[in-house]
């Protein structure tokens, strides 16, 4: 990423602090341990580091960096880190001179805590080639801007309400997943009555699905 100098921050934070301060499950703990080998926090972008107004919503961006022992990383990590650093984040995650941006859709709940929502990420590509691009003028559109260069296509065409337009990826993604999971038993499903009421609701759902792409 091309940031400014003015954002650097450049600290390591030991994953230490997330698992040992942390109630996290044994499980997540390996997690950290195994697939985890460093992070970092590279960057803050705020209007006191760039030249960006306030966001009515977004007030502070971080980039943490994470180097992994393996090139993937389970989703519940970024959502930990997500939950206790209470300001929007974009992950970087490296792997053998190999990277992928993360991003959560973040949202302000009742309580004014953040909570995140559904993630979104670019594919594997060589770190010198990842571009994500600093563009808005205010701290909410720097947010929007990540958001919909790391969805790429997820986004595309959607409503220019950046909730209105994750909100409807959200549910077409939905509906990929019960199309695939009713296909898979059509396959399975021997009774022809039962196949008939199965190819029924398949064929609403997959008409759902077209009307949203």
């Amino acid at each position: 990423m091309q940031l400014p100098k003015s954002t650097l921050f450049n600290r390591r934070i030991p994953k230490q602090k997330f698992y040992d301060n942390l109630s996290v499950t044994p499980e997540l703990k390996r997690i950290f341990i195994d697939q985890i080998s460093m992070i970092y926090w590279r960057n803050k972008i705020a209007p006191s580091t760039v030249n960006v107004a306030d966001g009515e919503t977004v007030t502070e961006i971080e980039v943490i960096e994470i180097r992994l022992n393996q090139p993937s990383l389970d989703k519940r990590v970024l959502q930990l880190i997500d939950k206790e650093i209470p300001y929007h984040i974009l992950f970087l995650l490296v792997h053998q001179e190999r990277a992928q941006a993360w991003i959560g859709y973040k949202e302000q709940g009742k309580t004014g805590k953040y909570k995140s929502g559904t993630y979104y990420h670019t594919q594997w590509q060589p770190v010198d080639k990842l571009s994500i691009k600093l563009e808005g003028l205010n701290m909410d559109a720097v947010y929007e801007g990540f958001i919909r260069q790391i969805a790429g296509d997820r986004l595309q065409d959607q409503p220019s309400d950046l909730k209105e337009a994750v909100t409807r990826d959200e549910r077409r993604q939905k509906l990929q997943r019960e199309i695939a999971a009713l296909e898979n038993k059509v396959r399975r499903e021997k009774q022809f009555n039962i196949q008939v009421a199965l190819n029924s609701e398949l064929k609403r759902l997959r008409k759902e699905l077209e009307g949203r792409e």
